[in-house]
């Protein structure tokens, strides 16, 4: 197969041996776009079989946009470290005939794990992430980027997303993604008011649990329920504190 997986990293040598191994089922060239690692992320990926190019991070979207042009194929597999291609993914990329498809990119659906558990609500989290380089691109907005194209296929195949290890590491990490959408926002002229932390937490709270089904998918749905209306409700709050600071 005659393409390129493009991976970004800062640190992820627990996942960088299963993730090669995934890719390289498909891929014959493993490119690695390091945001300078101090573990053995590099090392492991090298000795794999990997070509790693160190870069400070640039953002999501840069990051990934910065890889394309240096891989050795117009097709691109964008894919981050802590996912994996699931079989049917595999197989359904084997199936592809890559030099006659009309479409410019192809998508898969994503299952997202916390620990063990798949969480359900997420599903099926559409993500773009095979396209060919010489007719679309990641666009390099802030925030979490995406494939900016309208030419793209949806593959009934699936990633594998080991986003969490456990909920405490969740919301670790929701905190940042609070404070960056709320900065982002902000600085891109947007206002917030005095209801909106109330109204959107309400809003996303309601969605999980009602409109998306999460309150039949066990605790594994209300736990994810509960933290992204807590999320929700934290980023307009801090907004409001944005404006009102200046």
């Amino acid at each position: 197969m005659k393409i390129t997986a493009n991976i970004i990293t800062l640190n992820e040598e627990k996942h960088i041996e299963e993730l090669i191994k995934s890719v390289r089922e498909v891929c014959d060239e493993i490119l690695i776009i390091d945001s300078l690692s101090t573990d053995r992320t590099c090392e492991i990926a090298e000795s794999m079989g990997a070509k790693v190019i160190k870069q400070a991070y640039l953002g999501d979207g840069p990051q990934k946009a910065f890889g394309a042009p240096l891989a050795k194929n117009d097709w691109v597999l964008s894919i981050d470290a802590d996912e994996r291609l699931d079989t049917n993914a595999i197989e359904a990329i084997k199936n592809l005939n890559l030099e006659t498809t009309p479409y410019d990119a192809f998508s898969f659906a994503r299952k997202t794990f916390v620990g063990k558990a798949f969480i359900k609500l997420w599903y099926p989290d559409r993500v773009t992430r095979l396209y060919n380089r010489n007719k679309c691109a990641f666009t390099t907005a802030g925030g979490h980027a995406r494939v900016k194209t309208e030419n793209v296929k949806a593959l009934e195949a699936d990633m594998l997303h080991y986003s969490y290890e456990d909920y405490a590491q969740m919301i670790k990490t929701s905190h940042k993604f609070i404070t960056r959408g709320a900065r982002i926002a902000h600085e891109e002229g947007k206002k917030a008011s005095r209801l909106d932390p109330f109204t959107h937490g309400v809003g996303a709270l309601f969605k999980a649990l009602v409109l998306k089904g999460g309150a039949f998918h066990g605790i594994n749905g209300w736990n994810v329920a509960v933290i992204s209306a807590f999320s929700s409700y934290m980023k307009y709050a801090l907004m409001l504190e944005m404006q009102e600071n200046g």
